[in-house]
C-alpha cells in the first residue's frame, strides 16, 4: 500500500474511532507523527479546549416535542436547542428530541427543576441511602449519598 493510501486508512480508523472531521484527524496523525493512539489523545485534549470555546455560545435554534401517552393521563413538552437551524432540521435531530420526550414521559419525575424539591423531602432521600449503605456493610461516605440522591432528586 502507497504512503498516501495508508495515511487515508489511518485518517478513517481514527474518524472511525473518534467521530472527528477529517481535517482534524489529519491534523492529529500530523502532530502525533502518524500514531493513531497519540493522535486520539491529541484529539481529545483538542477536545476539551475546543468544548471550552464553545461553551459561551448561544443555543437559539432547536426543536420542540409534546409526548402524550394513551388516554391523556400523562403529558410531556420537551425543548431542546442546538446552534443552527441545519442541525434541528435534521431527521436524527428530530427524532433525539421525540425520544427525549419519551423518556422523561418513562421516568415520571416529580420536579423539573432542583431548587422545587423541599428540604424536607431531600432529607428523607438521604436518610434512605443512609440507612441502605449502612445495610450492606460498605463504607462509603457523604459524595456517594449526595450522588445517589441527585440521581432521583
Amino acid at each position: 500500500m502507497s504512503s498516501k493510501g495508508s495515511a487515508l486508512a489511518q485518517v478513517k480508523e481514527l474518524r472511525e474511532r473518534t467521530g472527528a472531521g477529517i481535517v482534524d484527524c489529519q491534523r492529529a496523525l500530523t502532530e502525533s507523527g502518524g500514531d493513531v493512539e497519540k493522535a486520539i489523545v491529541f484529539l481529545r485534549e483538542k477536545g476539551l479546549a475546543t468544548a471550552a470555546k464553545k461553551a459561551g455560545r448561544v443555543a437559539a435554534q432547536g426543536a420542540v416535542s409534546a409526548y402524550v401517552h394513551g388516554g391523556g393521563k400523562i403529558g410531556v413538552l420537551v425543548e431542546v436547542n442546538c446552534e443552527t437551524d441545519f442541525v434541528a432540521r435534521t431527521e436524527e435531530f428530530q427524532r433525539l428530541v421525540k425520544d427525549l420526550a419519551m423518556q422523561v414521559a418513562a421516568a415520571n419525575p416529580r420536579y423539573v427543576r432542583r431548587d422545587e424539591v423541599s428540604e424536607a423531602e431531600r432529607e428523607r432521600e438521604r436518610a434512605i441511602y443512609r440507612a441502605q449503605t449502612a445495610q450492606s456493610g460498605c463504607r462509603r461516605d457523604r459524595a456517594h449519598c449526595r450522588g445517589q440522591t441527585g440521581k432521583i432528586l
